[in-house]
C-alpha cells in the first residue's frame, strides 16, 4: 500500500521485504541475536546505498533490537532522510492475524528464538511515527506515513503542487 502511494507521487521506490532479504541476502544467518542484527545491518547497508543514489526505500522487516535500529538509522541519515515507523500491535493481535501459523509453531516450541515469544522485542525508544494497527487499517497507516513525509518536506503538498525540498 505505501509503495503504491509513493509510486503515485512519482518517487522511485524499493521495497526491502524482511522475508525476501532473508532468503536472498541473509540465508543461513539463523535467528540468534547476532543473526538478526546482521540481517538488519545488511538491510541498512542496502537502504543506505539506495538512499545515497536518490531512491526511496521501504524496509519491511522485524528489527527487534534498539541498538541495531539505531545503527541503521545513523548509517542512512548520513546520506539522506530516515523515518522509523513503529507498527505497534499487541502480541495477542499478531497471533490472531498470523496467516502463516508461525506464532502457533513458536508457542509449541517448533520455532526457536521467535520474536515476542521466546526472543524479546525492544520497542523503539524514539520512533518517528507510531502506527497502531489495532485502530488503523493498512491504507490508513500508509496515508499517515505519506502525510508525515509531506509535513517533513519529502513529498510535495497536493494543494501547492510544488516539488518537495531538494526535488526537481
Amino acid at each position: 500500500m505505501l509503495r503504491a502511494l509513493l509510486l503515485a507521487e512519482g518517487r522511485r521506490v524499493t521495497l526491502l521485504d524482511g522475508d525476501e532479504v532473508r532468503q536472498h541476502l541473509s540465508a543461513g544467518l539463523g535467528f540468534s541475536r547476532e543473526g538478526r542484527d546482521m540481517n538488519i545491518r545488511r538491510i541498512g547497508y542496502v537502504a543506505g546505498e539506495i538512499t545515497r543514489h536518490g531512491g526511496v526505500v521501504i524496509c519491511a522487516a522485524i528489527a527487534p533490537y534498539e541498538a541495531a535500529r539505531r545503527e541503521v538509522q545513523e548509517r542512512v541519515t548520513a546520506v539522506g532522510g530516515f523515518v522509523l515507523a513503529h507498527v505497534s500491535t499487541r502480541l495477542e493481535v499478531c497471533e490472531q492475524r498470523d496467516a502463516k501459523g508461525l506464532y502457533a509453531k513458536a508457542r509449541a516450541g517448533i520455532l526457536k528464538e521467535f520474536t515476542g515469544i521466546s526472543d524479546p522485542y525492544e520497542p523503539p525508544e524514539a520512533p518517528t511515527i507510531v502506527l497502531d494497527t489495532e485502530i488503523l487499517a493498512p491504507d490508513e497507516a500508509a496515508m499517515r506515513i505519506v502525510d508525515h513525509l509531506r509535513a517533513e518536506g519529502y513529498l510535495a503538498s497536493p494543494a501547492t503542487d510544488q516539488p518537495a525540498a531538494g526535488q526537481s
